[in-house]
């Protein structure tokens, strides 16, 4: 009794309370990797249900595609999020790839959470982009991109911002993975892989498409284009690499609408042009391109270098020689591509300056930074490239000094390599005699004496050494601690 009356006076009343509101509270925090239940509708299987009705769903037993070729970052990417209760799906080219038996470079993963939530779920992501936000997942050297499902650019309350030609600058809008599948290029684009289930969801043909050798775009392609005039050039690069014919509706607008591609930031041209290049494909891109009208204005003077006998074999050699590396598992320096590619309009302001009665090296300096000044206008080459592109033109001239000491301060300079393949090209285009580049090679494949004696005759006129100054004599003259101090000063 004594007991009972001590701990109804000191025992605190609301000690249960507490402990319950603190073991709520502890419940409700959120965690690193989870999401929450209750952010997401009530109806929300429901949906998804509905969205997936509407695609054509394929079997592993009729794709055959091998999940073991995905990365290992794909995986986790895709178990991460669906772990935490979302849609993922490998999409786009990696599974265009895959079902063409080609193994993807890289994988792109579309799904229902948002950048916020995906950057939640992985400690090791960072949310990128103003046109359109994504998250960059990194695993080790693997960086998957994760894109949230696109909504219609033209919602009236949405974040995005369309020019008066109809083209995009702003797309933060999200939407379901029918609207997303929509707001795709290409229907061979629009294939949502699931590794977990192993199923394909296709929601407009695009498996078909494939299997026929179709390259379709979906909508109504002079709308398409107009959204994103890159997707003429896109059009051309996937057709010439994946050997896919662009169906007649989708080719058709792509000649009138060309003038479009103007518009376009110089930097996003450029990583076009890079992927169109780069693709180990690039002499059918160029003919797709001149095909398509597409080729004018991109690379100034690039048609009218086409169009001359030496100046279309020397490119042609060039994309060969950059496809045969490619192919082969090499890697292929952009800066030298470049620099190939506008060899020849180089050539020409080359030419025209010294015609003006201007000396050869600095006529050749004032040309090299007219070309890559014009280039800019139209297409955003990096400083990094450009400064090598240079170097690869600037050393031409000094391949025809085969005299004195000058070859061999030529052969250890640090850009040696890139210009004697540069000049290999020039010899067999028809440029320069072949005589020039096989002097260089045994040149380079000798050692000692042997060197010494391909050297020609130095018939250059030697320069006259300036002889230094008397210092004149007598108590005037200037002691020599004196002149060293005034020649620094």
């Amino acid at each position: 009794m004594i007991k009972k009356l001590f701990n109804k006076i000191f025992k605190p009343k609301n000690i249960k309370p507490e402990a319950s509101k603190t073991q709520h509270a502890q419940a409700n925090r959120p965690i690193l990797g989870t999401k929450k239940p209750t952010r997401r509708h009530p109806d929300v299987n429901k949906h998804k249900a509905a969205s997936k009705s509407s695609a054509l769903t394929i079997s592993h037993k009729t794709h055959k595609i091998d999940r073991t070729l995905l990365s290992s970052g794909a995986h986790k990417t895709i178990e991460g999020l669906q772990k935490a209760g979302f849609e993922a799906y490998i999409v786009g080219g990696a599974v265009r790839d895959l079902l063409l038996n080609r193994i993807p470079k890289d994988f792109d993963i579309a799904t229902d959470a948002t950048p916020e939530e995906v950057n939640r779920v992985f400690r090791r992501s960072r949310i990128i982009g103003r046109r359109f936000r994504l998250v960059h997942v990194l695993f080790g050297d693997e960086t998957i991109e994760v894109s949230t499902f696109r909504g219609s650019h033209l919602e009236i309350d949405g974040d995005s911002k369309v020019t008066d030609s109809g083209r995009i600058i702003r797309d933060n809008v999200f939407g379901s993975i029918v609207d997303d599948a929509v707001r795709r290029d290409f229907t061979a684009n629009a294939l949502y892989y699931d590794p977990s289930s192993q199923e394909v969801l296709d929601f407009h043909n695009g498996y078909a498409d494939i299997e026929a050798g179709i390259l379709r775009m979906i909508g109504l392609p002079e709308t398409r284009y107009a959204e994103d005039p890159v997707r003429m050039l896109r059009a051309v690069r996937l057709s010439a690499k994946l050997g896919l014919k662009l169906e007649s509706g989708t080719q058709a607008p792509i000649a009138k609408m060309a003038d479009l591609l103007q518009d376009v930031p110089p930097s996003r041209l450029f990583d076009e042009m890079l992927k169109l290049f780069l693709s180990g494909h690039a002499i059918e891109s160029v003919s797709a391109l001149r095909e398509q009208h597409l080729h004018h204005g991109l690379l100034p003077m690039l048609d009218v270098v086409l169009e001359q006998p030496m100046g279309e074999r020397f490119v042609m050699l060039a994309l060969q020689n950059t496809d045969d590396r490619i192919l082969s598992g090499k890697t292929a320096n952009p800066s030298f591509l470049f620099a190939t590619l506008l060899w020849h309009e180089m050539l020409a302001a080359w030419q025209t300056y010294q015609a003006e009665g201007r000396h050869a090296i600095p006529a050749l300096h004032l040309a090299m930074s007219e070309v890559i000044a014009t280039q800019a206008e139209k297409l955003a080459i990096h400083n990094r490239y450009t400064a090598t592109m240079k170097e690869i033109w600037g050393l031409q001239p000094r391949f025809e000094q085969r005299a004195g000491k000058r070859p061999f301060g030529l052969l250890t300079h640090p850009r040696y390599r890139a210009a004697y393949d540069f000049l290999l090209l020039r010899c067999e285009s028809g440029e320069l005699p072949m005589e020039v580049g096989e002097w260089w090679t045994d040149f380079a494949n000798a050692e000692g004496d042997e060197r010494a004696a391909m050297l020609q005759a130095d018939t250059a006129p030697k320069k006259r050494r300036k002889r230094s100054r008397k210092k004149p004599s007598g108590t005037n003259a200037a002691p020599s601690s004196a002149v060293g101090n005034n020649e620094s000063d």
